[in-house]
């Protein structure tokens, strides 16, 4: 294993850290915050700096680079991500225990959404910032972004494979460089034009640049106690609910369309299935709960915005769902599990695995009824190659068995089997709000400190999809040969 190489890029990613953390000092500033912010701001920074040029001393960007290296740098980037980035909090005691603060953090780069702090109010402006801004970047992968203005060599897919999400990974350009730069181009020019429309229809200014961060990342941190719906503003819902619906679509696509290739575009299965699935589940909801709204119209509005919060795992709410009838819940737990598109910001085990394991299922019950059949497994009309069919089912196969085994552990001490299995699929799926003690109007604060941890990491593997997080854990990546 190339240590050098490991150490140089590590290094890169604090010191790209300790440059995003000026942003929320300049909040600070033009909020006239305590000085103690600042200063909790500047020390992070200091820290990142020095572990930094600990780290690139003696390192080196030459040399070979493999898969696995891939998936060191991914791992231990986004667990020192997290915890530097959970400094702040400590140090202004906005969140005085490391443990809430990490879990916070990890909540944030991850774009789960899932909070321990009960009166999110209470934070400062500039906290409130950079807990949102860790959205923003975590969304399309701060290691995209290091690719994006460091590049190296197409040795880089190597990183891009590990932290893009999805079953396929393809590059839109010749150069990984290249490719990096267009999806963060796109990314942030979507994420601007959201912020200038929610400052248009009358949104205050620092919310619009917080929940656009949150909906463009598909995180879905608030800053107020009831979320989206302490606005009252059925404007700035119906935005965001597109918004999140947009930022669950394969980014890929929207290089497509903007290179004037939008039928092609447009044709796209995974987009289809997605697109069905959030609007069989709006009206399957709907024929549900419609007796308890007097407006069907409202009805609609809300399920249309829970549902879109749900599977593209932002989190945003503005009812409390937790009080939905038991099939309403089932269908909000399948939206968990199937999240939005591959190469999105969203979470969840994506339409393009779910479309090849139904796909896969149905051709192996026609070939038990007829053996001599010869079929295959298509999308858009392109053949599924057999190693990709059993990295979908293999990676399901771990998918489930991470979510009986984080279920257990959670169990011990949790209140209830839904509040323990649903603070999974929320915090693994990347999703935020869960259901029982962990629901949209509830926080993750009263779970343990072991709970806390657990689900830390439920998070990480759940946005790493699995692989990164099990090879640094792995003991044979360690050994030398």
């Amino acid at each position: 294993m190339n240590n050098k190489i490991i150490r140089y890029i590590l290094s890169k990613i604090l010191y790209i850290e300790a440059g995003f953390l000026l942003l929320p000092i300049i909040v600070s500033l033009i909020y006239k915050e305590d000085s103690i912010n600042i200063l909790s701001f500047l020390a992070t920074i200091f820290l990142l700096l020095l572990s930094g040029f600990v780290l690139g001393y003696k390192s080196d960007s030459n040399g070979e680079f493999y898969e696995k290296e891939g998936f060191i740098i991914v791992s231990i980037s986004w667990i020192l991500l997290s915890a530097f980035g959970a400094l702040p909090f400590v140090f202004s005691g906005s969140i005085p225990s490391f443990i809430d603060a990490f879990f916070e953090t990890s909540s944030g780069f991850t774009t789960t959404g899932a909070s321990i702090i009960p009166d999110v109010e209470a934070l400062t402006h500039s906290m409130l910032f950079w807990r949102s801004f860790t959205h923003l970047i975590g969304g399309m992968g701060i290691l995209v972004f290091a690719l994006a203005i460091l590049p190296r060599s197409n040795r880089n897919s190597h990183i891009m494979k590990a932290e893009v999400p999805g079953p396929i990974f393809g590059k839109i350009v010749a150069k990984m460089s290249y490719t990096a730069r267009l999806l963060y181009k796109i990314y942030f020019a979507m994420t601007a034009i959201l912020i200038i429309v929610l400052i248009l229809v009358g949104h205050p200014i620092f919310d619009s640049f917080v929940h656009a961060f949150g909906a463009a990342g598909t995180g879905g941190f608030g800053i107020k106690a009831n979320s989206i719906a302490y606005y009252n503003s059925p404007t700035v819902e119906m935005i965001l609910a597109i918004a999140m619906i947009i930022f669950g679509i394969n980014f890929n696509l929207f290089y497509v369309i903007l290179i004037g290739k939008a039928r092609e575009g447009l044709k796209s299965e995974e987009l289809r299935w997605y697109l069905l699935i959030v609007f069989g589940s709006v009206v399957l909801i709907f024929f549900n709960i419609r007796e308890n709204y007097t407006s069907y119209l409202t009805a609609v509005k809300d399920i249309f915005f829970t549902v879109s919060s749900i599977i593209s795992t932002t989190g945003y709410a503005t009812v409390d769902f937790g009080k939905w009838p038991t099939f309403s819940h089932a269908i909000l737990l399948f939206l968990m599990f199937t999240g939005a598109c591959a190469g999105s910001t969203a979470g969840g085990l994506k339409i393009s695995r779910f479309i090849i394991l139904v796909k896969s299922s149905i051709l192996q019950f026609r070939k038990a009824i007829n053996p001599k059949r010869i079929s295959s497994v298509k999308i858009d009309n392109k053949l599924v190659g057999n190693d990709v069919l059993e990295e979908v089912k293999s990676y399901f196969v771990i998918y489930m068995f991470l979510i009986i085994i984080f279920t257990i552990l959670i169990s011990f001490t949790a209140p209830d089997f839904l509040t323990a299995f649903s603070a999974v699929m929320a915090t693994f799926n990347n999703i935020g709000p869960g259901l029982g003690v962990v629901g949209p109007t509830g926080s993750f604060a009263s779970l343990t400190d072991f709970n806390k941890i657990v689900l830390s990491f439920a998070m990480l593997a759940g946005r790493l999809e699995i692989f990164p997080i099990l090879v640094l854990f792995s003991s044979t990546t360690w050994k030398k040969k």
